[in-house]
């Protein structure tokens, strides 16, 4: 299968020769030479994004206490539609039951389905070791927040089959530093989130391995002192990549332009997306945070209290495109944001790119807009094979 289309970091027209499920050949192509047709407007090509947090999108929540391994399998199916090609199911805090019941739903649809096992590079659990503070703790129940207990992570991690790839906890918690050494030990990746921790417990944390910071500026105290404070201490953690959300409403331009210059390629785009993404704009009653309300521009919030954001329900495209348009990125870094680099973190083939060998992960797009920004998938290939065409 060859696929001619323009590279997204050069513009130029390129021919992709794909092999079972890997590029097997980048060819740059000369319209001047034939080989194209004049006629014919081609796409963009990219490599398919990778999502590190994602709870639930297209009205399947990886959280619903009843979840089935089917409703893993839409989900998988749904997320196809934004271009996304290695997902990471997030699974937050709740009841250790619940926890438990979707540890084994995924693993289920892994098993049963040969297209989720593809898609679904692993499971984050976002709590229950958490901090208990309001603010941080953000919407996490506090009836379910604990702290960390490697027996409990132990049979989660069993019923998931070994999937659960990261784990997001506060430092604050006595014995924090152990169980982070008894997760890296398993190779997992330790991300610092939802937290009221000190600069010292932080250290700590980098020290035991931690290596991620969760959404960094969300899931924080409203007020918080000048200096120090959490905020600048996972900044100036070296060892620390961040994840980021960049849908307009989460974090201002400024807290965004900050943490990417500080970062560099290691500020990592995220979703965090809630299971009412893609869908109508309306009230919904959710299993966390009650009655929201859906804005036409895509915002989420709780019902009567406009002021206080009840999730994401933005996918990938939107942030990039949002980084585009205001200038804090060029679309080819802000796409890396979301694909090579994240997959790079967690040491995925995928953080080949458009290169030979690489898994043949494509996402083909359209740009729009007066700015160019404006971001439409076209077509979406997972190794090697068209999961999803704009029709």
């Amino acid at each position: 299968m060859n696929v001619d289309a323009l590279h997204y970091r050069t513009g130029e027209p390129v021919r992709i020769h794909v092999e079972g499920s890997v590029i097997a050949a980048v060819e740059r192509l000369d319209r001047q030479q034939g080989l194209i047709d004049e006629e014919i407007e081609l796409p963009v090509v990219a490599p398919g994004l990778v999502d590190l947090q994602i709870n639930g999108y297209g009205g399947s929540d990886f959280n619903h206490p009843a979840l089935t391994a089917q409703e893993v399998k839409d989900a998988i199916r749904a997320v196809w539609r934004e271009g996304v090609t290695t997902c990471y199911p997030t699974v937050i805090t709740g009841a250790p039951y619940t926890i438990l019941g979707a540890m084994r739903a995924i693993a289920r649809a892994c098993e049963e389905d040969s297209a989720a096992a593809a898609t679904i590079g692993g499971i984050h659990l976002e709590g229950p070791f958490l901090s208990p503070e309001d603010g941080p703790r953000g919407a996490h129940s506090l009836e379910h927040i604990r702290p960390p207990d490697t027996a409990l992570f132990d049979q989660w991690q069993a019923a998931s089959g070994g999937r659960i790839s990261i784990v997001t906890l506060s430092p604050e918690w006595e014995g924090s530093a152990e169980f982070i050494r008894h997760c890296v030990r398993q190779g997992v990746t330790v991300s610092i989130g939802h937290t009221s921790a000190s600069t010292a417990q932080i250290s700590g944390a980098v020290s035991a391995g931690a290596r991620l910071s969760t959404h960094l500026g969300n899931g924080a105290h409203a007020m918080l002192p000048r200096h120090p404070n959490y905020l600048w201490a996972q900044l100036a953690e070296e060892e620390l990549w961040c994840t980021l959300i960049a849908d307009g409403f989460h974090l201002p331009d400024e807290v965004l332009k900050v943490a990417m210059k500080v970062k560099g390629n290691r500020a990592l785009l995220i979703s965090d997306a809630v299971a009412l993404g893609g869908l109508p704009p309306g009230s919904y009653d959710t299993p966390v945070g009650g009655r929201v309300v859906l804005t036409p521009e895509g915002r989420l919030h709780l019902a009567g209290q406009p002021g206080l954001l009840a999730g994401s329900a933005q996918m990938l495209l939107r942030h990039i495109a949002r980084l585009a348009a205001a200038g804090l990125a060029g679309l080819p870094d802000a796409w890396d944001m979301a694909s090579v680099h994240p997959a790079g973190f967690m040491a995925l083939p995928a953080a080949a790119g458009l290169t030979a060998g690489a898994p043949a992960d494509l996402a083909l797009i359209r740009r729009g807009g007066a700015d160019g920004a404006a971001l439409t998938l076209a077509a979406l290939c997972k190794a090697g094979d068209w999961v999803y065409r704009r029709g």
